[in-house]
């Protein structure tokens, strides 16, 4: 009877990673879907209608500005994590790759995306008399994905300062 020995935890850390990042790549492409298709249309009175777009507001701007770093910080962490996990070596060798994967790992978009939904739908609430609630509830989600983008990423990165000690 033959047995195989377990992963080496090496390997198991490394697969995690790349799971967190295709976790990542996922949210970041579902929250730049959501808040690009994201339109709200509401009638004020009869002849006027009043149409909302993410580029309407600068802070769902910098949300899709993110969005877009995140994804290509992203794509790049996953080239190096695929070619880690099949090849079972760094691309980028020594501290400096362990560097660049503990503090690239950082995010500041849901934030942003969050606090303007409920500032502007307020305001527009009061001044309008009109909810845009379709609208504001695809931000959020969008922002609630990005968060959790940002929360595996985290994840990712205390991953990676585990083998910062290691490498000084």
């Amino acid at each position: 009877m033959e047995t195989t020995a377990p992963p080496s935890s090496s390997t198991i850390a490394r697969t995690s990673l790349l799971i967190l990042r295709v976790l990542t790549f996922v949210l970041l492409l579902i929250a730049l879907i959501l808040i690009a298709i994201n339109k709200g249309t509401e009638e004020i009175d009869q002849d006027l209608q009043w149409q909302l777009k993410f580029n309407n507001f600068l802070s769902y701007r910098y949300m899709v500005a993110a969005i877009v770093i995140g994804f290509a910080y992203n794509i790049f962490q996953m080239v190096l994590s695929i070619f880690n996990v099949i090849s079972g070596n760094r691309m980028i060798r020594g501290r400096g790759g362990y560097l660049l994967d503990f503090y690239g790992d950082k995010g500041t978009g849901a934030a942003a995306g969050y606090g303007a939904s409920q500032d502007v739908q307020r305001v527009v609430k009061f001044l309008l008399n009109v909810s845009f609630d379709k609208f504001f509830g695809m931000a959020n989600a969008s922002a609630s994905l990005l968060l959790l983008a940002f929360l595996l990423t985290a994840i990712a990165s205390v991953l990676t300062s585990y083998a910062l000690p290691k490498k000084a």
